[in-house]
């Protein structure tokens, strides 16, 4: 099963950065161009809240619903209850390392499905992919974050 993970570092409190990420815009927010996020739903970041959009590849729409678990100020696991892959669980932590310095831990074990449609994702998520994406939501994330602060 692939597995991607990243961290980067955010000058600002732990509470900052969680707020952020609960922040109910943050999807559209966190896709980077030429993605386009479409919400179905997405209410506050709550244990048991459910998602759901359709991210649009161009003119090649996805319907993703992701549950959500283990919500807390230090993280949360959005987990694919109905989407493209067979299997997708992405990990957020928040870990404090000083009054005003967060990681954030980005961690996704995912599985492609078999056949014609595992070769279509494996064009939209693969390692470049992911890493394309998590260095855009990192600027996003510090520009956001930085905006939060009085």
């Amino acid at each position: 099963m692939p597995h991607f993970t990243t961290s980067f570092t955010i000058p600002a409190p732990v509470a900052a950065v969680s707020a952020f990420h609960r922040d109910t815009r943050i999807l559209k927010k966190l896709s980077p161009p030429p993605l386009f996020v479409q919400i179905h739903e997405f209410g506050a970041m709550r244990e048991g809240m459910v998602a759901k959009f359709t991210m649009w590849f161009g003119p090649v729409p996805v319907y993703w619903e992701a549950i959500h678990t283990g919500v807390s100020e230090s993280g949360f696991t959005d987990t694919q209850r109905i989407g493209p892959l067979e299997s997708w669980q992405h990990t957020h932590r928040f870990v404090a390392e000083g009054e005003n310095l967060t990681r954030v831990q980005e961690s996704i074990r995912y599985e492609h499905p078999p056949g014609w449609r595992g070769l279509l994702t494996r064009l939209f998520f693969n390692q470049p992919g992911l890493h394309f994406l998590f260095l855009y939501r990192q600027w996003v994330t510090r520009r956001g974050v930085a905006r939060l602060k009085p």
